[in-house]
């Protein structure tokens, strides 16, 4: 041990061969980072300890059959397989991989644990969430050069000229702390420096973009995303997982209103009202007894089976698997992308987007209309467990018809921004400018990244009505449409009135 406090060495001694851990064997690398980190960071500990990590050893959980078993990896070391999951068996592992690997009392640790180093006991989930476009989150931002031209003028400080409002880049912590925080950071080593703790100098590597837990971060052994950022450390709890809460951190609107709906939503209704008496924690999940109304996790994740036991919906962590359409984000709705990096999308005109102005299907980069079949099949198992035919049949109908009607709205703006375009009233990117930095663009892009997102989620979410109309939905929508051309006509007639001057 390093040198300490006189209470801390009293600490340890008082509590040597006290049971941390959960009711797991630990092993000896992790009761010692137990054994300092008990007193160091109680709430990181006391938290372990109610884990299944804690409680459960991989040879234990390898044991359980098919469905009830929590964990995918086949080929579990056998040094690892005898005790919990604890601090050593995840910050220790893989480190020659891991660039912010240092020494720290006796031990090669890596701060940053990744969805490579949980893959040794979830190799599946690792591979499905690889697919994922969440994993890409964070490239497919900050390498599309429209979306970082949008993210500029979101983010970047103002600098009001006598000619226009500019924005400047904006730096890395900004960045960090707005959209990155979601998309994911991408993280460096960039120094190491000198800690004058309790425990006396020790050593630590500077990371770049760190904290982070961004669904799509750039880890540093090269890997994406961060399983923390819906398994929560250091508990890592299915029943956090599947509760919308979770969801809510980067899906609360207004731009992705998921959970905004889903409270006003009937399910929403449903779960806030009744689920203090269900289980979110068993595996699996089954429809109708653990729970009586569907969340996040239920429709989009979750291995889910009937009173009988049999399969409605396998376990996924590529969340596209249901999902046929995507619906926000974008300037239209469109078929999900065949790879989760978007940047290798090109539309008609050359640009990083799935469509083009008027609307028309990059359809080369998107996922066909019998794979969108495939999966509405698999979402329409879900919906059926709980309602009847007839009903599910209409919901789908109403949400192609939002997806359509919406669609059609976005195309109308469009037009009216393209003109805007070619008369010169804005620059946009033929004029050498961008989409998004003058006052005109953003209530273009109002429509489609915010008003029209609200719309469809609305009806996606079955439910929350009110919020696909007055709170950011159609009447917003139509508003904005109204302005734009209001807007076009007014520099029509200033520019007629110039002409009628000279």
């Amino acid at each position: 041990m390093p040198k300490a406090y006189p209470f801390v060495i009293l600490y340890i001694i008082l509590n040597a061969g006290a049971a941390f851990a959960g009711d797991a064997p630990v092993s000896d690398a992790t009761q010692e980072c137990l054994d300092c980190h008990a007193v160091y960071h109680p709430g990181i500990v006391a938290d372990w300890k109610k884990s299944r990590h804690a409680a459960v050893t991989p040879k234990a959980a390898m044991a359980v059959g098919d469905l009830q078993r929590r964990m995918s990896g086949g080929k579990v070391p056998e040094a690892l397989q005898a005790t919990g999951v604890g601090c050593a068996e995840c910050h220790t592992l893989r480190g020659d991989a891991h660039a912010d690997t240092f020494e720290h009392n006796g031990y090669d640790i890596h701060v940053v644990v990744s969805p490579d180093d949980c893959a040794t006991c979830h190799a599946t989930e690792r591979r499905q969430y690889s697919k994922n476009i969440m994993a890409m989150a964070e490239k497919n931002l900050s390498e599309n050069t429209l979306y970082a031209d949008l993210q500029r003028n979101i983010l970047g400080a103002a600098e009001v000229t006598p000619d226009r409002v500019h924005f400047t880049p904006a730096d890395d912590m900004t960045r960090a702390d707005a959209c990155y925080y979601c998309h994911g950071t991408r993280l460096r080593v960039t120094a190491t420096e000198i800690r004058d703790t309790d425990a006396g100098e020790l050593a630590f590597p500077v990371i770049a973009g760190w904290p982070n837990q961004g669904v799509g971060r750039v880890n540093l052994d090269g890997s994406r995303g961060a399983c923390s950022a819906c398994h929560t450390r250091h508990r890592f709890s299915i029943e956090m997982a599947r509760k919308p809460y979770t969801c809510k951190e980067c899906h609360v609107g207004p731009d992705v209103p998921a959970f905004k709906v889903y409270s006003a939503s009937k399910h929403g209704n449903i779960f806030s009202s009744m689920n203090a008496g269900w289980d979110f924690d068993t595996v699996p999940w089954t429809l109708g007894e653990d729970i009586q109304a569907p969340t996040c996790a239920t429709c989009h994740i979750s291995l889910t089976v009937n009173a009988d036991g049999d399969v409605i919906n396998p376990r996924t962590h590529q969340m596209s698997d249901r999902l046929g359409w995507r619906i926000f984000g974008l300037i239209y709705a469109h078929p999900q992308p065949q790879s989760p990096d978007t940047t290798i999308i090109r539309n008609a005109a050359g640009l990083q987007l799935p469509t083009d102005l008027d609307g028309s299907l990059a359809a080369d980069f998107l996922i066909s209309a019998d794979e969108i079949e495939t999966r509405r099949t698999a979402m329409r198992r879900t919906c059926l467990a709980c309602h009847d035919t007839s009903w599910v049949k209409g919901f789908f109908a109403r949400l192609d018809n939002t997806i359509a009607t919406s669609n059609r709205s976005v195309k109308a703006a469009t037009q009216l921004m393209r003109s805007i375009w070619d008369q010169g009233y804005a620059r946009g990117l033929a004029g050498g400018g961008s989409m998004f930095d003058q006052y005109i663009e953003r209530r273009w892009s109002d429509v489609w990244l915010l008003y029209a997102n609200n719309i469809r989620f609305v009806s996606a979410m079955a439910g929350g009505g009110d919020y696909g109309v007055f709170e950011d939905g159609r009447y917003h929508l139509t508003r904005a449409i109204m302005d734009m051309h209001d807007w076009q006509q007014t520099r029509d007639l200033i520019m007629e009135g110039k002409k009628g001057v000279k």
